[in-house]
């Protein structure tokens, strides 16, 4: 694998791609506010012609996630559409309709069953799969916590269809369990776990088909960048798909690839690319 190319800014290598499909968690806000300097990268990239569009593990369907955006404080100039992991993962729910579905998770996330035809429990001996958003209550509960009655619901061979393959997130300063936590726990006691959310293919199919309806035409996979902070998400994600990755290394893994002055340390993020069997084309401390 080669080292990533360490850039000074998006604009050093803009002309190169038509279309950027970017992460939005941990690179254009933090949960609770926006990254200004990478919401004005992004909508510079806009304004020059391009097509950008926000992918995100978020298990909320398009239209609510927007609504998230909007309240945090990014500007719709630096986006043309948006793609979740909640998109991905309704078709999947769809498939075992009636279900029901042992639903895990915070209620804000119930906008995803929406015209699934998925019932619903709170009750596990009564599901026919798991449905699994995020944890009950994240900034209380551990996945730990999960692990004794998945061990009941993995003996009868119960799916959980996992809306959000993400571990953690930061939001403002904490870091916060995700689904896929949960999937790993679950995945630990035989449980079989289906995800459409990144790193797998059909969120990336999703993203591309909307890219293609936003610009009006086919794009050519070689002028698509993929940016995103998540080594088995994004990066991998990007991997997988063929597609050239700006890894930005100060999200995420943050803590582990700066130098003690706070800057990026390109070795550190390359010996963790490697350590990952990831590769990513460049690499910026934050997307500016």
């Amino acid at each position: 694998m080669s080292a990533p190319q360490p850039l000074t800014g998006l604009s050093q290598i803009a002309d190169r791609y038509d279309v950027i499909l970017c992460d939005v968690w941990g690179v254009v806000h933090d949960g609770k506010a926006p990254f200004e300097r990478s919401v004005s990268a992004l909508r510079r990239f806009a304004e020059a012609g391009g097509t950008v569009v926000l992918i995100s593990n978020s298990p909320r369907p398009r239209g609510s996630f927007i609504v998230q955006l909007d309240e945090i404080g990014v500007d719709r100039a630096a986006w043309s559409a948006v793609v979740t992991s909640g998109d991905a993962t309704r078709a999947e729910l769809t498939k075992r309709a009636p279900g029901p579905a042992w639903r895990i998770g915070p209620e804000r996330d119930s906008g995803i069953y929406d015209g699934t035809g998925v019932d619903l429990t709170d009750d596990p001996s009564e599901a026919a799969f798991i449905s699994c958003t995020g944890l009950f209550d994240d900034e209380a509960d551990q996945p730990e916590d999960y692990r004794e009655i998945f061990a009941d619901c993995a003996r009868r061979g119960l799916e959980m269809v996992c809306a959000n393959p993400d571990k953690v997130v930061h939001r403002g300063r904490d870091l916060i369990w995700c689904a896929g936590a949960l999937a790993d726990v679950y995945a630990a006691q035989g449980g079989p776990v289906i995800m459409a959310g990144k790193p797998y293919s059909a969120i990336y199919d999703l993203a591309l088909s909307e890219a293609g309806e936003s610009s009006g035409r086919n794009r050519d996979k070689a002028r698509v960048l993929a940016i995103g902070d998540g080594l088995p998400t994004d990066v991998l994600g990007a991997n997988r798909q063929g597609l050239d990755c700006l890894f930005v290394a100060g999200g995420i893994h943050g803590d582990e690839l700066m130098t003690a002055e706070g800057g990026l340390d390109p070795a550190k993020a390359e010996a963790l690319l490697a350590q990952a069997g990831a590769q990513a084309r460049y690499v910026l401390k934050e997307l500016i």
